[in-house]
């Protein structure tokens, strides 16, 4: 079998390669801008409401993904890619590295709103 190799124009791997980094920038601001709205309103509902702090947390948590998840999602399919793709980015990266950040700052944030 002959050895056939493919090759690839520098500039077009290069645009390919500033693409891919532009959707991850695109994509992490709005996983963290739709994470900080969904922790904020969180807190101000379970406060507003008077739950518990362990229900603030849950509520805050789960609003600071949904939000987070929707707003990545917007962010990725404006960069063109298809509804399939973008659940795969989406869901990716953010599950093990944000759920220990978020729940460490929203049972921060209950804990002082409670003790004054």
């Amino acid at each position: 079998m002959d050895d056939v190799r493919v090759r690839r124009d520098p500039a077009t791997v290069e645009s390919a390669v500033q693409s891919t980094w532009a959707v991850a920038a695109v994509a992490t601001l709005h996983c963290l801008t739709g994470c900080a709205i969904g922790e904020v309103l969180g807190m101000v509902f379970g406060t507003a409401l008077g739950l518990p702090n362990a229900a603030t947390v849950v509520l805050s948590i789960g609003l600071a993904f949904g939000f987070g998840y929707s707003l990545t999602l917007r962010g990725v399919l404006g960069a063109g890619l298809a509804v399939r793709t973008a659940l795969k980015i989406a869901l990716a990266a953010p599950l093990p590295t944000r759920l220990p950040a978020v729940v460490s700052e929203v049972a921060a944030d209950t804990g002082e709103s409670r003790t004054h």
